[in-house]
């Protein structure tokens, strides 16, 4: 379901959500862009991507998919894998959902010592579950995704290597959209699962 339903039925909710999210995603592709950046690689940097503007990361297509059906994405990262060099595109790659998981830190640490609105509680719980779905989701060993890339950089010669010349394929995006559509029931079990366990060790309902 897409957030659009929540947007006559709650209002407030869809706000939140949407708003959450666009600087969640917004935040990891910098990520991925200042540490490109960062490891000597310009790619990024040419093409806009090191800033915190979300216009600059938006994907029109993407941001129609959250809003119809539910999950989609930002635009991605261009990179050049020859200034990075294996372990340089394993850092990158790996940016993106370690920057989810320290906004998902921040927001439990605030849930749980800070003395909070019931607004305020909405929010942090929102970017809370938001940032934990993003890190766990773009781990997933799947090609395109954060966790094929780090796979591949972890083993180049054998899994990695096809991988990434399944990315290269002109179909790839399209298959990796059917399997991430069937297979959503498994990977929404994966999610929360890891949700409930993490939401229990900082003991937030």
């Amino acid at each position: 379901m897409g957030l659009l339903s929540l947007l006559s039925s709650n209002p407030t909710a869809f706000v939140i959500i949407a708003v959450a999210l666009l600087l969640s995603l917004t935040v990891h592709e910098f990520a991925h862009a200042y540490t490109a950046d960062r490891l000597g690689d310009p790619t990024p940097r040419r093409f806009g991507r090191v800033t915190l503007n979300p216009l600059a990361h938006l994907d029109p297509f993407g941001a129609l998919l959250l809003l119809v059906a539910g999950f989609g994405f930002a635009k991605p990262v261009p990179v050049n894998g020859g200034n990075l060099g294996r372990w340089g595109m394993l850092w990158v790659a790996a940016a993106g959902p370690l920057s989810n998981v320290l906004i998902a830190l921040l927001a439990a640490l605030l849930l749980k010592f800070l003395p909070l609105t019931q607004l305020s509680y909405t929010v942090l719980t929102t970017v809370l579950g938001i940032n934990i779905v993003l890190a766990i989701f773009n781990l997933l060993p799947i090609p395109l995704l954060d966790g094929s890339r780090i796979v591949a950089a972890l083993f180049p010669r054998t899994l990695g290597r096809a991988l990434m010349e399944f990315e290269m394929q002109p179909y790839s995006f399209i298959l990796v959209m059917v399997i991430i559509y069937f297979g959503r029931n498994q990977i929404n079990g994966i999610i929360n699962a890891v949700e409930s366990w993490v939401l229990a060790l900082f003991g937030i309902n």
